[in-house]
């Protein structure tokens, strides 16, 4: 069974189509999730609303109770991790994450970094390799196959790769790079733009990324689904 991690960053709690000022990556959102469910209903799915419910912000706290060892840490820096732990958990667990989220002032919704911050943690989720002091970091979430699906709204137009405007958008770079960071490195992006000029534009734009979320799901669960090719002996020592 394949279990998906499902956030929402957006400050606007509704729909766009559907609720007055709702949000369009809520609505990209919720449709990956949906048509991924109408397919494969015997799948999981974790919901965390962090645009409505922000995670906390790292604190003094956190950073003295992340960076101290395990077995040394004082019964109040368990408590101050208590929330990152089920966070972390939830994207250990997790084989497809998807985030729904605005560009909001070129980057990630506050809530979202708060999120982030929970997330990306010392031996949780990177490792620590002393002996190479030129590249120490270890990506933990590197141990299976995992995917992140990021859909995004903007008001304006162009902050696409390629786009006049895309040396200002500090989102969806943001995100690859921490993903990457602890070992989510299959990538998969879908925006809307030109919810600030609306009309013929707009419309187009929601058509052509609720196409791109129906291929993606098509897609992803092929892959998924697909066998994947056995390995001899030979070929796993050879690795």
């Amino acid at each position: 069974m394949t279990h998906l991690l499902h956030l929402d960053a957006s400050a606007r709690p509704g729909l766009a189509g559907k609720d007055e000022h709702g949000s369009h990556s809520r609505n990209l959102s919720q449709r990956f999730v949906s048509q991924w469910l109408a397919r494969r209903p015997q799948d999981g799915v974790t919901y965390r609303d962090i645009g409505q419910n922000p995670p906390s912000f790292v604190s003094h706290d956190w950073i003295a109770s992340a960076f101290t060892p395990e077995e040394r840490r004082e019964p109040w820096m368990k408590d101050a991790l208590a929330e990152s732990d089920r966070l972390v958990d939830e994207l250990l667990a997790a084989d497809v994450l998807i985030i729904g989220t605005p560009l909001y002032n070129f980057g990630m919704p506050a809530a979202l970094k708060a999120w982030i911050d929970q997330v990306v943690r010392l031996n949780r989720t990177v490792g620590l390799d002393e002996s190479n002091p030129l590249d120490p970091y270890v990506p933990m979430l590197a141990d299976r196959e995992r995917h992140a699906v990021i859909l995004t709204a903007r008001g304006g137009v162009g902050f696409g790769p390629g786009g006049a405007m895309a040396h200002m958008n500090h989102l969806e770079p943001n995100l690859a790079t921490a993903l990457g960071f602890i070992g989510i490195t299959r990538i998969h992006q879908i925006a809307i733009e030109g919810q600030e000029v609306g009309g013929e534009l707009m419309a187009n734009s929601v058509a052509e990324a609720l196409r791109q979320v129906d291929a993606l799901v098509t897609e992803l669960q092929s892959t998924i689904a697909a066998p994947r090719p056995r390995v001899s002996q030979r070929q796993a020592e050879a690795s």
